[in-house]
């Protein structure tokens, strides 16, 4: 069973569950999950989980991501992006220093409108399945950051951007709140997500390639142990009379392990054994003098 998240590159026209179901079948493998949500028509980056890395997917969605965008100033449509229903389309009357302005001023945090195209449950219904019964339902702003906000290039009505942001953030969304803000509408025609955590586009690799690759007997060549998330954190190695405990999930004290130093109050540590076999991610408890354990990865 192969184990570790592989960087997907996904193409247009696929969404993220196709992206998973075509690697089931290329790897012959069930334990799969994706890290983010894509839209279709939407390409770039998608971290995907293997085995028992999929115990990662809900840790790595918290990633900050990076995304590459495109925004046209003058239409409205149902879905916030060019593929939609337009709803409404107006000249879009505005200087170079007035859509400058209004991009900005998203820079930082804003409460954000989930859009009805999502993904998103509502009393147990997902917002796209109502929004296709031409539903519309009363939804809570949630509160995302924008890390940073570059404009590449402006020729309009159109406006290239470049965006960090936090998790749960839509830059459709963003779009469409830009051109209300400057009194015209807008919508999203083009979006690349360039990062995910420590993901990028340089190691992403379409699923024609990982075919390729998993046929040759090289797949382990893309496949990043499930310790490589973990790389800031220091590493803890148990004793051998130990590995026991940590096989079964317990928790140990600091007599356990082979470091001598002092640790801090809550420090995330890697837990290994003397041969470098990782188990998982524990939290230090300084009144109890012990490690707890987080997330367990030993299969």
């Amino acid at each position: 069973m192969l184990n570790g998240v592989i960087n997907i590159y996904k193409e247009k026209g696929y969404t993220s569950h196709d992206v998973v179901a075509k690697l089931r079948g290329i790897l012959r493998q069930r334990r799969i999950g994706h890290t983010g949500t894509l839209d279709p028509d939407a390409t770039g980056v998608l971290p995907v989980c293997i085995g028992s890395a999929t115990k990662l997917c809900d840790m790595l969605t918290d990633w900050d991501k990076e995304y590459a965008a495109g925004l046209r100033l003058g239409l409205v449509t149902d879905t916030q992006d060019i593929w939609g229903n337009i709803l409404e389309e107006k000249p879009a009357v505005v200087t170079e220093e007035e859509a400058r302005a209004a991009v900005l001023s998203f820079l930082g945090g804003y409460a954000q409108l989930p859009p009805m195209y999502s993904a998103l449950k509502v009393d147990g219904k997902r917002l796209y399945e109502l929004a296709r019964e031409g539903k519309e339902v009363e939804r809570k702003p949630r509160n995302i950051t924008i890390h940073e906000l570059e404009i590449l290039g402006m020729q309009l009505p159109e406006i290239s951007l470049r965006v960090v942001c936090s998790k749960g953030t839509y830059i459709r969304t963003l779009c469409h709140d830009i051109g209300a803000k400057l009194g015209c509408g807008a919508v999203m025609n083009r979006l690349e997500r360039t990062r995910t955590g420590q993901f990028t586009l340089k190691g992403a690799h379409k699923l024609d390639e990982i075919e390729s690759l998993y046929k040759q007997g090289r797949i382990e060549e893309v496949l990043l142990p499930v310790d490589r998330m973990f790389e800031e954190l220091a590493e803890v190695h148990v004793i051998d009379t130990a590995v026991k405990l940590v096989e079964n999930g317990n928790s140990f004290f600091t007599n356990r392990i082979r470091e001598r130093r002092l640790f801090d109050e809550g420090e995330e540590v890697r837990v290994y054994d003397t041969a470098g076999r990782f188990f998982g991610i524990y939290t230090f408890s300084r009144n109890e003098g012990r490690f707890v354990p987080r997330k367990m990865f030993l299969e």
